[in-house]
C-alpha cells in the first residue's frame, strides 16, 4: 500500500512540474512578444532590439538604469518593471503563445 501511495505522489509531482515547466514556458513567450511589440512602437532600428533586450533596453533608456542594472534582471524582475508600462497598444493576446 505505501508503494502505491509513494507512485502516486510521484505521479502528482511529476504533473505538478509539467504545469510550472508550461506556465514558466508561456510567461516568457509573452515577454518575449512584449519586447517584439515595444520595438516595434518605439521604432527601433536594429534588429538585435526584440524581445527580452528591447525590453531591457526600453528600461535602459525610460528609467536611466545601466546595462548592468537590467542585464541582472531575471526575467520575473523584467515582468514586474513592465507592469505599469503595459497598456492596451502592448499587452499580448492569446494568439501570441
Amino acid at each position: 500500500m505505501a508503494e502505491t501511495e509513494n507512485k502516486l505522489l510521484t505521479e502528482e509531482q511529476e504533473k505538478l512540474h509539467e504545469a510550472e515547466a508550461q506556465t514558466k514556458y508561456h510567461q516568457h513567450r509573452l515577454l518575449v512578444r512584449l519586447g517584439d511589440k515595444i520595438s516595434k512602437r518605439e521604432g527601433y532600428k536594429s534588429s538585435e532590439l526584440t524581445g527580452l533586450v528591447a525590453i531591457r533596453y526600453y528600461l535602459m533608456q525610460k528609467h536611466h538604469w545601466t546595462p548592468a542594472q537590467v542585464m541582472a534582471m531575471s526575467e520575473e524582475h523584467l515582468e514586474f518593471a513592465m507592469l505599469g508600462e503595459s497598456d492596451k497598444s502592448t499587452l499580448p493576446t492569446k494568439d501570441w503563445l
